[in-house]
Protein backbone atom coordinates (compact mmCIF):
# COMPACT_ATOMS: atom_id res chain seq x y z
CA UNK A 1 0.00 0.00 0.00
CA UNK A 2 1.42 3.39 -0.99
CA UNK A 3 2.35 5.70 1.86
CA UNK A 4 0.17 8.77 2.28
CA UNK A 5 1.60 12.22 1.70
CA UNK A 6 3.81 13.32 4.58
CA UNK A 7 2.63 16.72 5.74
CA UNK A 8 1.99 18.22 9.15
CA UNK A 9 -1.46 19.35 8.00
CA UNK A 10 -2.63 15.74 7.56
CA UNK A 11 -4.19 15.52 11.02
CA UNK A 12 -5.85 18.94 11.11
CA UNK A 13 -5.33 22.24 12.88
CA UNK A 14 -5.98 23.93 16.21
CA UNK A 15 -6.07 27.56 17.28
CA UNK A 16 -3.82 28.79 20.07
CA UNK A 17 -5.88 31.86 20.81
CA UNK A 18 -5.96 33.53 17.41
CA UNK A 19 -2.98 31.59 16.03
CA UNK A 20 -3.82 28.61 13.82
CA UNK A 21 -1.30 25.76 13.87
CA UNK A 22 -1.08 22.33 12.33
CA UNK A 23 -1.44 19.71 15.06
CA UNK A 24 1.99 18.23 14.39
CA UNK A 25 4.69 20.68 15.45
CA UNK A 26 8.38 20.45 16.26
CA UNK A 27 10.24 20.55 19.57
CA UNK A 28 13.68 22.19 19.48
CA UNK A 29 15.21 20.50 22.55
CA UNK A 30 17.06 17.82 20.51
CA UNK A 31 18.70 20.34 18.17
CA UNK A 32 21.51 21.44 20.45
CA UNK A 33 23.23 18.17 21.33
CA UNK A 34 23.60 14.58 20.17
CA UNK A 35 22.42 11.60 22.25
CA UNK A 36 25.92 11.22 23.74
CA UNK A 37 25.95 14.86 24.88
CA UNK A 38 28.30 16.18 22.20
CA UNK A 39 27.27 19.38 20.39
CA UNK A 40 25.07 18.92 17.34
CA UNK A 41 26.15 19.77 13.82
CA UNK A 42 24.99 23.30 13.00
CA UNK A 43 24.35 22.64 9.31
CA UNK A 44 22.34 19.51 10.07
CA UNK A 45 20.25 21.29 12.71
CA UNK A 46 19.59 24.13 10.29
CA UNK A 47 18.57 21.65 7.59
CA UNK A 48 16.16 19.88 9.96
CA UNK A 49 14.45 23.16 10.89
CA UNK A 50 14.02 24.16 7.25
CA UNK A 51 12.81 20.68 6.33
CA UNK A 52 10.23 20.84 9.13
CA UNK A 53 8.67 23.93 7.55
CA UNK A 54 8.75 22.29 4.12
CA UNK A 55 6.76 19.41 5.64
CA UNK A 56 4.07 21.79 6.83
CA UNK A 57 5.19 22.35 10.42
CA UNK A 58 4.16 25.83 11.56
CA UNK A 59 4.44 25.41 15.34
CA UNK A 60 7.88 25.33 16.97
CA UNK A 61 8.44 24.74 20.68
CA UNK A 62 11.67 26.09 22.15
CA UNK A 63 13.26 27.74 25.21
CA UNK A 64 16.28 29.87 26.04
CA UNK A 65 17.48 27.09 28.37
CA UNK A 66 17.79 24.69 25.42
CA UNK A 67 21.51 25.03 24.84
CA UNK A 68 24.74 23.05 24.81
CA UNK A 69 28.31 24.39 25.04
CA UNK A 70 28.23 25.41 21.36
CA UNK A 71 24.56 25.57 20.39
CA UNK A 72 21.43 27.53 21.35
CA UNK A 73 18.07 26.29 20.07
CA UNK A 74 16.66 29.80 19.87
CA UNK A 75 19.60 31.13 17.91
CA UNK A 76 19.55 28.11 15.58
CA UNK A 77 15.88 28.86 14.87
CA UNK A 78 16.64 32.54 14.29
CA UNK A 79 19.52 31.87 11.89
CA UNK A 80 17.76 29.09 10.02
CA UNK A 81 14.32 30.63 9.60
CA UNK A 82 14.56 34.41 9.92
CA UNK A 83 12.94 36.36 8.37
CA UNK A 84 10.17 34.19 9.71
CA UNK A 85 7.44 33.12 7.28
CA UNK A 86 3.93 34.37 7.87
CA UNK A 87 1.93 31.99 10.03
CA UNK A 88 4.87 30.44 11.88
CA UNK A 89 4.06 30.21 15.60
CA UNK A 90 6.95 29.96 18.07
CA UNK A 91 6.16 28.84 21.60
CA UNK A 92 8.71 29.18 24.36
CA UNK A 93 8.98 28.46 28.09
CA UNK A 94 10.13 30.45 31.08
CA UNK A 95 10.61 29.58 34.72
CA UNK A 96 13.71 27.42 34.52
CA UNK A 97 17.03 29.02 33.72
CA UNK A 98 20.60 27.86 33.29
CA UNK A 99 23.82 29.74 33.94
CA UNK A 100 26.67 29.57 31.38
CA UNK A 101 28.01 26.40 33.03
CA UNK A 102 24.65 24.70 32.57
CA UNK A 103 23.59 24.77 36.21
CA UNK A 104 19.84 25.13 36.70
CA UNK A 105 18.01 27.85 38.62
CA UNK A 106 14.37 28.91 38.86
CA UNK A 107 13.12 32.42 38.25
CA UNK A 108 11.29 34.50 40.80
CA UNK A 109 8.29 36.51 39.57
CA UNK A 110 10.56 39.53 39.20
CA UNK A 111 13.06 37.60 37.05
CA UNK A 112 10.52 36.39 34.49
CA UNK A 113 10.70 39.60 32.46
CA UNK A 114 14.42 39.05 31.99
CA UNK A 115 13.77 35.52 30.73
CA UNK A 116 11.11 36.78 28.32
CA UNK A 117 13.49 39.45 27.01
CA UNK A 118 16.25 36.86 26.61
CA UNK A 119 13.95 34.78 24.39
CA UNK A 120 13.00 37.89 22.41
CA UNK A 121 16.65 38.74 21.82
CA UNK A 122 17.72 35.23 20.83
CA UNK A 123 14.76 34.73 18.50
CA UNK A 124 14.93 38.22 17.02
CA UNK A 125 11.28 38.96 17.77
CA UNK A 126 9.49 42.01 19.16
CA UNK A 127 6.94 39.79 20.93
CA UNK A 128 6.56 36.10 21.77
CA UNK A 129 3.61 34.20 20.29
CA UNK A 130 3.05 31.87 23.26
CA UNK A 131 4.92 31.68 26.56
CA UNK A 132 4.46 28.71 28.87
CA UNK A 133 5.19 29.09 32.57
CA UNK A 134 6.97 25.87 33.49
CA UNK A 135 6.84 24.78 37.12
CA UNK A 136 9.46 22.74 38.99
CA UNK A 137 8.57 19.32 40.36
CA UNK A 138 8.79 20.78 43.85
CA UNK A 139 5.87 23.10 43.05
CA UNK A 140 3.27 20.45 42.24
CA UNK A 141 1.20 21.47 45.28
CA UNK A 142 2.22 25.15 45.32
CA UNK A 143 0.52 28.21 43.88
CA UNK A 144 1.56 29.68 40.53
CA UNK A 145 -0.40 32.89 40.99
CA UNK A 146 2.55 35.22 41.57
CA UNK A 147 4.54 33.98 38.59
CA UNK A 148 1.60 33.62 36.21
CA UNK A 149 0.40 37.05 37.29
CA UNK A 150 3.79 38.49 36.36
CA UNK A 151 3.52 36.94 32.89
CA UNK A 152 -0.01 38.27 32.57
CA UNK A 153 1.36 41.78 33.09
CA UNK A 154 3.93 41.19 30.32
CA UNK A 155 1.09 40.02 28.10
CA UNK A 156 -0.80 43.23 28.82
CA UNK A 157 2.38 45.17 27.97
CA UNK A 158 2.54 43.52 24.52
CA UNK A 159 5.67 41.39 25.02
CA UNK A 160 3.62 38.18 24.96
CA UNK A 161 0.60 37.35 22.81
CA UNK A 162 -0.73 34.25 24.59
CA UNK A 163 0.01 32.33 27.79
CA UNK A 164 0.24 28.67 28.69
CA UNK A 165 1.42 26.52 31.58
CA UNK A 166 3.72 23.50 31.71
CA UNK A 167 4.44 20.63 34.11
CA UNK A 168 1.28 21.34 36.08
CA UNK A 169 -1.66 19.71 37.83
CA UNK A 170 -5.38 20.38 37.57
CA UNK A 171 -5.43 22.94 40.39
CA UNK A 172 -2.78 24.99 38.58
CA UNK A 173 -4.99 25.20 35.49
CA UNK A 174 -7.92 26.45 37.54
CA UNK A 175 -5.70 28.99 39.28
CA UNK A 176 -4.15 30.24 36.03
CA UNK A 177 -7.43 30.65 34.14
CA UNK A 178 -8.73 32.83 36.96
CA UNK A 179 -5.83 35.23 36.25
CA UNK A 180 -5.60 35.28 32.44
CA UNK A 181 -6.64 33.18 29.42
CA UNK A 182 -4.65 29.95 29.03
CA UNK A 183 -4.24 28.67 25.46
CA UNK A 184 -2.27 25.49 26.21
CA UNK A 185 -1.14 23.04 28.85
CA UNK A 186 2.17 21.30 28.19
CA UNK A 187 2.79 18.15 30.23
CA UNK A 188 4.53 14.81 29.88
CA UNK A 189 2.07 12.41 28.25
CA UNK A 190 2.10 9.30 26.12
CA UNK A 191 1.18 5.61 26.01
CA UNK A 192 0.76 4.44 29.62
CA UNK A 193 -0.14 7.89 30.95
CA UNK A 194 -1.59 7.87 34.49
CA UNK A 195 -5.30 8.43 35.10
CA UNK A 196 -4.71 11.87 36.64
CA UNK A 197 -3.00 13.10 33.47
CA UNK A 198 -5.72 11.66 31.23
CA UNK A 199 -8.26 13.55 33.32
CA UNK A 200 -6.33 16.79 32.83
CA UNK A 201 -6.25 16.17 29.08
CA UNK A 202 -10.04 15.79 29.10
CA UNK A 203 -10.45 18.93 31.23
CA UNK A 204 -8.47 20.90 28.65
CA UNK A 205 -10.78 19.60 25.90
CA UNK A 206 -13.83 20.74 27.84
CA UNK A 207 -12.37 24.24 28.20
CA UNK A 208 -11.13 24.54 24.62
CA UNK A 209 -7.50 24.58 25.72
CA UNK A 210 -4.77 22.85 23.71
CA UNK A 211 -3.02 19.96 25.42
CA UNK A 212 0.59 19.68 24.24
CA UNK A 213 2.35 16.49 25.37
CA UNK A 214 6.11 16.21 25.61
CA UNK A 215 8.02 12.90 25.84
CA UNK A 216 5.22 11.32 23.76
CA UNK A 217 7.87 9.19 22.03
CA UNK A 218 10.47 8.87 24.79
CA UNK A 219 7.96 7.85 27.47
CA UNK A 220 9.81 6.73 30.61
CA UNK A 221 13.11 7.52 28.90
CA UNK A 222 12.29 11.25 29.13
CA UNK A 223 15.36 13.42 28.35
CA UNK A 224 17.49 10.31 27.66
CA UNK A 225 15.24 9.27 24.78
CA UNK A 226 13.39 6.06 23.97
CA UNK A 227 14.03 3.24 26.47
CA UNK A 228 15.98 0.22 25.18
CA UNK A 229 13.07 -2.15 25.75
CA UNK A 230 10.02 -1.07 23.74
CA UNK A 231 6.56 -1.96 25.01
CA UNK A 232 5.13 -5.19 23.53
CA UNK A 233 1.77 -3.63 22.57
CA UNK A 234 3.46 -0.74 20.80
CA UNK A 235 5.70 -3.17 18.93
CA UNK A 236 2.74 -5.30 17.91
CA UNK A 237 0.89 -2.34 16.42
CA UNK A 238 4.04 -1.07 14.70
CA UNK A 239 4.64 -4.47 13.07
CA UNK A 240 1.01 -4.71 11.94
CA UNK A 241 1.33 -1.41 10.08
CA UNK A 242 4.96 -1.77 9.02
CA UNK A 243 5.96 1.48 10.72
CA UNK A 244 8.23 2.58 13.57
CA UNK A 245 7.15 2.40 17.23
CA UNK A 246 7.73 6.16 17.40
CA UNK A 247 5.14 6.73 14.69
CA UNK A 248 2.66 4.54 16.56
CA UNK A 249 3.19 6.43 19.81
CA UNK A 250 2.65 9.78 18.12
CA UNK A 251 -0.40 8.58 16.21
CA UNK A 252 -1.94 7.29 19.45
CA UNK A 253 -1.22 10.60 21.16
CA UNK A 254 -2.88 12.58 18.37
CA UNK A 255 -5.96 10.36 18.65
CA UNK A 256 -6.52 11.55 22.23
CA UNK A 257 -8.48 14.54 20.96
CA UNK A 258 -8.53 17.29 18.33
CA UNK A 259 -7.07 19.66 20.93
CA UNK A 260 -3.90 17.57 21.32
CA UNK A 261 -0.82 19.02 19.60
CA UNK A 262 2.33 16.95 19.09
CA UNK A 263 5.79 18.54 19.36
CA UNK A 264 8.24 15.68 18.71
CA UNK A 265 11.84 16.80 18.55
CA UNK A 266 14.77 15.40 16.62
CA UNK A 267 18.02 16.43 15.02
CA UNK A 268 17.72 13.68 12.40
CA UNK A 269 16.03 14.43 9.03
CA UNK A 270 14.81 10.84 8.71
CA UNK A 271 13.23 10.87 12.14
CA UNK A 272 11.61 14.20 11.32
CA UNK A 273 9.83 12.76 8.29
CA UNK A 274 8.77 9.69 10.27
CA UNK A 275 7.36 11.85 13.06
CA UNK A 276 5.36 14.05 10.68
CA UNK A 277 4.01 10.94 8.95
CA UNK A 278 2.34 9.91 12.23
CA UNK A 279 -0.55 12.19 11.33
CA UNK A 280 -1.42 9.95 8.38
CA UNK A 281 -1.26 6.67 10.33
CA UNK A 282 -4.78 5.30 10.76
CA UNK A 283 -4.91 3.21 13.91
CA UNK A 284 -7.75 0.70 14.14
CA UNK A 285 -10.09 0.28 17.09
CA UNK A 286 -8.13 -2.86 18.03
CA UNK A 287 -4.86 -0.89 17.88
CA UNK A 288 -6.28 1.77 20.15
CA UNK A 289 -7.60 -0.79 22.62
CA UNK A 290 -4.17 -2.46 22.81
CA UNK A 291 -2.41 0.83 23.42
CA UNK A 292 -5.04 2.16 25.82
CA UNK A 293 -4.53 -0.95 27.94
CA UNK A 294 -0.88 -0.19 28.68
CA UNK A 295 -0.60 0.38 32.43
CA UNK A 296 1.07 3.48 33.86
CA UNK A 297 4.77 2.74 34.19
CA UNK A 298 4.51 -0.10 31.70
CA UNK A 299 5.32 1.89 28.57
CA UNK A 300 8.86 0.50 28.35
CA UNK A 301 8.00 -3.15 28.93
Amino acid sequence: MAEETINAASVGTWELGDLKVNRIGFGAMRLTANADGTPSDRQRATAVLRAALELGVNHLDTAAFYFSPLRSANELINRALSPYPEGLVITTKVGPGRDPSGEWWWATPGQLRGQVEENLRQLGRDHLDVVNLRLPRSAEHASLADRFGALSELRDAGLIRHLGISHVRAHHLAEATAIAPVVCVQNAYGVGAPAEERALLRACAEQGIAYVPFFAIAGAGREAGVPAGENAQVLAVARAHGVSPARVRLAWTLRQGPHVLAIPGTGDPGHLADNVAAGALRLTARDMALLDAVEPGGEGR
